[in-house]
């Protein structure tokens, strides 16, 4: 137990707590509310969205504590800030592979956001199959003592990259057991079932618009 620990409890009870998680709501919204604008302006200008829905996650304390534990780091707010880069979260899922990249790129031209970090794990899947583009931001929240940066993770995917990444995490967690290799071997063949169905997808949707 740290010193911090000690004296102060659980994160949640340490002093600043509620105003630190304030913080990554508040930039949870702002990136929401950028999103939703060049999905409308693109709906505007394309007479097409390609964004199917878009999820929001905000970790809770105990996902915080549980983070800064599995890293091996102090329990302490500031220890949150510096090493924990996704505390805030938006899912964004598009309808295909083309529009993933789109949003990617409507959202970083932004003058207000930094790119921290771009992980393309649809060009490069991760072994089990997984496959998204994730990026991390840094976005501008304007609180009343100013203006602060704070970092939000963004991941993007087609429908089909969710349907799978959804499933694949209910039924690897599902049970408190190790998984069979022949489980593994099941579970990336689907996700290569949904890979080839994106690129089919994709193929049919870009055939239509030259008609």
């Amino acid at each position: 137990m740290t010193w911090i620990e000690k004296h102060y409890g659980r994160l949640e009870e340490q002093p600043g707590f509620e105003e630190f998680h304030h913080e990554y709501s508040a930039a949870i919204k702002e990136v929401d509310t950028k999103i939703e604008i060049l999905s409308e302006d693109f709906a505007v200008r394309h007479d097409y969205n390609p964004i199917h829905h878009i999820e929001k996650r905000l970790k809770t304390p105990q996902g915080i504590e549980d983070k800064l534990r599995r890293l091996q780091c102090e329990v302490s707010i500031p220890s949150a800030r510096e090493n924990i880069l996704d505390i805030a979260g938006i899912r964004v899922v598009c309808n295909f592979v083309e529009d993933v990249y789109e949003v990617a790129h409507m959202l970083t031209s932004q003058n207000d956001i930094r790119v921290n970090t771009c992980k393309d794990y649809i060009a490069n899947p991760k072994p089990n199959g997984y496959r998204s583009l994730h990026l991390s931001l840094m976005v501008p929240v304007f609180l009343l003592d100013g203006c602060i940066e704070v970092p939000v993770e963004v991941q993007i995917r087609t429908v089909a990259m969710d349907f799978w990444a959804s499933l694949e995490h209910q039924l690897r967690y599902k049970k408190d057991k190790e998984i069979p290799p022949r489980i593994d071997i099941e579970l990336k063949a689907c996700a290569e079932v949904s890979a080839t169905l994106d690129k089919r997808m994709q193929k049919i949707f870009n055939e239509l618009n030259k008609l």
